[in-house]
């Protein structure tokens, strides 16, 4: 049943009687499926994906790296717990590379997520460094282009 995790990826909307005739399965058989993803946590829950400036709610997203020392026993769980608690956190990811956790995060304004880091984040025991990218146009989030056709006014000039 992994294309029905794979439909229901690309629209948690579609009901089931057309995701069974995708699938050759009865209604009955995918009600079961998806039920059983959801009790073993397969499926965590439906989420939908909103412009915020098209619904006239600005927000600032920003990408934060962070360098972290992790515990002796508990290794970087400790640490992402305690970040994941914060409301201005939308994700938590462990990285292999120059850094360890990469957050995204949100914020009303700039200073908002610049405070967040300086007075939440920062302090941490953990937290070695952080540096902040703030995202300035959102292309394509979770497999959906975000943005229209709009055309690149920008002249170009060929030598």
């Amino acid at each position: 049943m992994d294309k029905l995790l794979t439909l229901l990826e690309d629209n948690a909307r579609m009901p089931n009687e057309q995701l069974a005739v995708m699938l050759g399965k009865s209604e009955e058989e995918v009600a079961a499926a998806i039920a059983g993803y959801e009790k073993d946590g397969v499926i965590h829950g439906y989420k939908t994906l909103i412009d915020w400036e098209k619904a006239g709610r600005d927000l600032v997203t920003a990408r934060i790296e962070i360098r972290v020392s992790p515990k002796k026993d508990r290794g970087f769980e400790e640490i992402a717990e305690t970040i994941m608690e914060f409301d201005e956190v939308e994700t938590v990811y462990l990285m292999s590379g120059g850094y360890d956790l990469a957050l995204t995060v949100t914020g009303k304004t700039f200073k908002d997520v610049a405070l967040f880091v300086a007075h939440k984040l920062s302090p941490l025991d953990s937290v070695l460094s952080t540096a902040t990218h703030f995202v300035l146009r959102k292309y394509k989030e979770r497999g959906f282009r975000v943005v229209g056709e709009e055309r690149d006014e920008r002249s170009v000039t060929l030598l």
